[in-house]
């Protein structure tokens, strides 16, 4: 799948040190990395691990306990204001006017923006994402991947420099997700810097230069997708319905792990070709027919179950 290309290496966003507290809950914990111009960056993690509070620090919808944030060389401190006039946020849920028609909601967010956006200019914007044939209808009677589509054109109506979206495909069927992931890339190719949040692995892939993987507040590691599962080792898993005895998988030396759920048996093995060879091997040792073979490669779940023992999802 093609990435976009980041443009400019110049940071636009930069966090050291950031913490935040609620109570005794520390939602964000001694937090620290930078985004640069043009480049898709992406905080990957379960619900509850820190993201959407760490974006909401960034948009200036929140206050800081203790450390720096610099939006476009901005303290978010000092400079809220300007730094609002020149980023889009889309959040979790966008609350639209149920009265008003999708060209007027469009209309109505550009003024409170100090922007007076001309009937070509709105149209051209509902084009790019996709719903200026739903110009006159309400919120009602569009589609939830048509909603998506709506709040993310609300987050472009100043030209931003900086698109911040928190898990903007949650609750979207697979055809809708792709078309905002294209919205996305087109973004990229625009020049703007985009952060969003999410918890789908193929997302991340898919989208992100970078991701940073949160758990429990702490950043655990950020890097390139690809980066991230090649540090893997190269661990791939083999599965198969065919039954062969564990036991003589657990002590071949490509092999990391193997086990039976009842249904299928399960190896991972840092040597592929090694391993297929051991099950065909044995496979033809116990006169038993090959059945239902899938070899899966690592991905960012291995990277997440790796790094936190425990699944996105749990």
């Amino acid at each position: 799948m093609k990435m976009s290309r980041i443009q400019n290496p110049e940071n636009v966003i930069q966090v050291d040190n950031l913490s935040k507290s609620y109570g005794d809950v520390t939602a964000v914990n001694d937090m620290s990395f930078s985004v640069k111009k043009g480049e898709i960056f992406g905080f990957l993690g379960p619900n509850g691990a820190g993201k959407t509070t760490t974006l909401s620090i960034l948009e200036g919808l929140r206050k800081l306990d203790r450390g720096r944030v610099r939006i476009l060389g901005m303290d978010v401190n000092d400079k809220a204001k300007s730094i609002k006039s020149q980023i889009g946020v889309q959040l979790q849920s966008t609350s639209l006017l149920p009265d008003l028609t999708v060209f007027e909601q469009v209309q109505l967010f550009s003024r409170l923006y100090g922007y007076q956006l001309s009937r070509h200019e709105i149209m051209s914007l509902l084009e790019q994402v996709g719903v200026d044939n739903k110009a006159k209808s309400l919120p009602d009677n569009l589609s939830g991947g048509q909603k998506q589509r709506l709040a993310l054109a609300l987050a472009l109506v100043n030209q931003p420099k900086i698109v911040f979206l928190d898990e903007p495909t949650t609750g979207l069927d697979p055809q809708s997700r792709r078309v905002l992931w294209d919205l996305i890339r087109e973004l990229c190719d625009q020049n703007k810097t985009v952060v969003l949040t999410t918890h789908y692995m193929e997302e991340a892939e898919a989208l992100c230069h970078r991701v940073g993987i949160v758990d429990n507040g702490r950043l655990v590691v950020l890097d390139t997708p690809g980066n991230l599962i090649a540090n893997l080792a190269g661990i791939s898993s083999i599965t198969t319905s065919a039954h062969l005895p564990l036991a003589e998988f657990q002590h071949l030396p490509t092999v990391v792990q193997a086990q039976h759920d009842g249904t299928k048996l399960t190896i991972q093995t840092h040597d592929v070709a090694a391993t297929l060879r051991s099950i065909l091997d044995l496979a033809e040792k116990h006169c038993v027919s090959l059945s239902n073979l899938y070899i899966q490669q690592p991905n960012l779940e291995d990277v997440f179950l790796n790094l936190t023992g425990k699944r996105i999802r749990s």
